[in-house]
């Protein structure tokens, strides 16, 4: 009785129709972050045209820095994520300019950029303040970062965001090398392991 239930819902136009649905919003939404990603990162010809940027020109059209490799796309990872949270601005001029001395993947490290932007900033300036009073020992009163407190207490929060900022750039970028590191390993060993089933045994 199940599996005649199971055939008609799986034949069900209505059901199809929303299968369908939810299949073409999937790809509208990831062809819409698809577009966003692509108009945010710059390319070659952008990066060569900056006025700060052309002492290093000639580097950053390397085609090493933009090849899809897996050691420079850790590399390039790690320092997107570093400059991500290090300033507030420029994040992605500066980080193409660190991956021309470090080998990295300039596209990468563009991407992970945008971990820290407009809209998210203001949530980990938030969360690096209790981070760094953690770490230096102190108090986290609730209203010392409050509105009408930041001027008063610039000193008192500054030193404790700065240093929070400072342990998720560092952490973030060691940590998302090893994860590029181990996800190309697994997939390598993945890619063997399925090869060695296919291979017939004699």
């Amino acid at each position: 009785m199940w599996r005649l239930e199971l055939l008609l819902l799986s034949t069900d136009p209505n059901r199809q129709h929303v299968r369908h649905l939810s299949t073409g919003c999937a790809m509208s939404l990831v062809n819409s972050l698809r577009l966003l990603v692509q108009k945010a990162m710059p390319t070659r010809e952008t990066l060569a045209q900056r006025t700060w940027l052309q002492p290093i020109a000639h580097q950053l059209l390397h085609p090493q820095l933009w090849r899809l490799q897996h050691e420079s796309v850790a590399r390039g990872v790690a320092i997107g994520t570093f400059w991500a949270f290090m300033i507030p601005l420029g994040q992605t001029f500066v980080a193409a300019a660190h991956c021309t001395w470090w080998r990295g993947n300039i596209p990468a490290a563009a991407i992970m950029t945008m971990l820290t932007n407009p809209l998210t900033f203001g949530f980990w300036l938030w969360l690096a303040y209790p981070v760094g009073t953690f770490f230096l020992g102190l108090s986290t009163p609730a209203d010392a970062v409050s509105v009408t407190g930041w001027s008063d207490n610039l000193r008192e929060v500054g030193g404790p965001v700065l240093l929070g900022m400072g342990i998720f750039g560092l952490g973030g970028a060691l940590l998302s090398y090893l994860l590029v590191k181990m996800g190309w390993h697994l997939r390598v060993a993945i890619k063997r392991h399925r090869s060695n089933e296919r291979t017939p045994k004699c």
